[in-house]
């Protein structure tokens, strides 16, 4: 089944080339209607993010603290939630999605943030685990926004992280990797995981879509923080 038109349209409008004040402002409006959207995209990476952390994870995960970073209106801390995660902090820069995310009850406290522009939050080495899911992407935050989740997770925690590999947002994967390459050749974090789904999502053109699936593909990615600091020269 194609993708509505207005959906296409909603994605296109917050990943095509505008100020972030203006994107954010798309995301406010979206907001009502995003989870319908993402139904409707068939879009498993919430699902697959927690999956992944949930697998790794060496505790109870009643009692660890996690930060949803880029938050929207809460389906990755559903998911976690679903896994025995329930201790909850999120951030997202859109307040409308920050509205829908409050609306869930899941979050412990939520707060607006820039990520990219300003720092999160969050004291260093206060999470146990940092997920960011589906706002790696191009347009949206940049990559080099990456070591701020690090600087919140505690040594040993883990940080769990998607991005999506269709034709548009090739470059900025390729960006992406190479900065949790150079964290990881400097000894900030270890790979868990970076499982490439082929069905990430129904794709929104065809020129987006994988050999004619009809759908896009995307990563998971898993790392968990070197619990001694890297020795500096």
């Amino acid at each position: 089944m194609r993708v509505p038109s207005g959906v296409r349209e909603r994605v296109a409008a917050v990943h095509g080339d505008c100020p972030l004040s203006e994107r954010l402002r798309l995301y406010d409006g979206w907001a009502d209607r995003y989870e319908q959207d993402v139904a409707a995209l068939e879009y498993r990476a919430p699902h697959l993010a927690a999956a992944s952390l949930a697998f790794v994870f060496p505790a109870p995960p009643a009692g660890a603290r996690l930060l949803d970073v880029a938050c929207g209106t809460g389906l990755v801390a559903r998911e976690l939630h679903r896994r025995g995660f329930c201790h909850l902090h999120g951030v997202d820069g859109s307040e409308g999605m920050l509205e829908k995310a409050r609306g869930t009850g899941l979050y412990r406290q939520l707060w607006r943030c820039e990520l990219g522009r300003e720092p999160l939050p969050a004291p260093a080495e206060h999470y146990d685990a940092v997920t960011m899911v589906g706002a790696l992407g191009e347009g949206q935050v940049p990559s080099m926004a990456v070591p701020e989740l690090l600087r919140v997770t505690k040594p040993g925690g883990f940080l769990c992280m998607t991005t999506r590999s269709n034709p548009s947002n090739l470059r900025y994967k390729a960006e992406l990797e190479a900065t949790l390459e150079e964290l990881e050749r400097q000894g900030a974090w270890q790979k868990v995981l970076a499982q490439e789904v082929e069905y990430w999502e129904k794709a929104t053109s065809k020129e987006e879509s994988t050999q004619g699936t009809g759908y896009i593909s995307g990563v998971v990615y898993l790392y968990q923080k070197c619990p001694i600091p890297p020795f500096e020269e």
